[in-house]
């Protein structure tokens, strides 16, 4: 497979997951498929990036359609559970903002030639590189969605089961230890957007300069 293909795949898995938990809520079955598909949906983010690295296929195009990717996933799963009432609805706003001026400041840097997390990155400050770029930030990032993603969506069927399976107490801490998760998601959401964002201030400070006035040809 192309990485192309992975990005498409893993948005499909994601959509698929995130129709299994609406439609079979209450089936055991159906909710560890979606679960599968999830964890599916955000470990292929780190293969299509693999592959194009290893063989060679890297691209402008790819590197975008890999954000895109993401943000399609994050979105869609983040507007599910405010829809279903996990979340609040401010949390999938705030990503879409994020996700919004951050691909703004990329495709700006884009035109420049800066694309990727490599060494052409737009990232020039080493703090910036560790924070947004680096493998650990990035799995850490991706292990954190993962988890806070899968442990929602089994919310859904403990949201709808009878009172007497579990002691109020009980419920209360599994949708608070929920809540936690959401939290710390947001916080390295933002966390990793603030780079992008300071460093991205010479592209705007670029695009607001006047284009310079092409001279007119002298014909004899």
């Amino acid at each position: 497979m192309t990485p192309n293909q992975v990005t498409a795949a893993r948005v499909l898995a994601a959509f698929a997951a995130v129709a299994l938990f609406t439609m079979f809520g209450t089936a055991p079955t159906a909710d560890l498929v979606a679960v599968l598909l999830t964890v599916a949906a955000i470990a292929l983010d780190g293969v299509d990036g693999y592959i194009a690295r290893t063989r060679g296929l890297s691209t402008p195009l790819g590197t975008q359609l890999d954000i895109l990717g993401d943000r399609v996933v994050e979105n869609l799963f983040f507007t599910f559970f405010a829809v279903s009432g996990l979340v609040s609805l401010w949390v999938p706003v705030l990503f879409f903002v994020r996700g919004t001026m951050t691909d703004f400041i990329r495709s700006l840097a884009a035109g420049t030639g800066r694309v990727g997390f490599g060494q052409n990155s737009m990232l020039d400050t080493w703090w910036g590189r560790v924070v947004v770029a680096s493998r650990a930030s990035r799995a850490a990032y991706a292990t954190l969605k993962c988890v806070c993603f899968c442990y929602l969506g089994l919310l859904i069927p403990l949201s709808q089961a009878p009172a007497a399976w579990f002691g109020e107490g009980a419920r209360h801490w599994l949708f608070a230890a929920g809540q936690v998760l959401v939290a710390a998601t947001v916080i390295f959401c933002v966390v990793r957007a603030a780079p992008v964002l300071w460093e991205g201030r010479r592209y705007l400070d670029a695009a607001e300069k006047p284009p310079a006035p092409v001279a007119a040809e002298v014909t004899q």
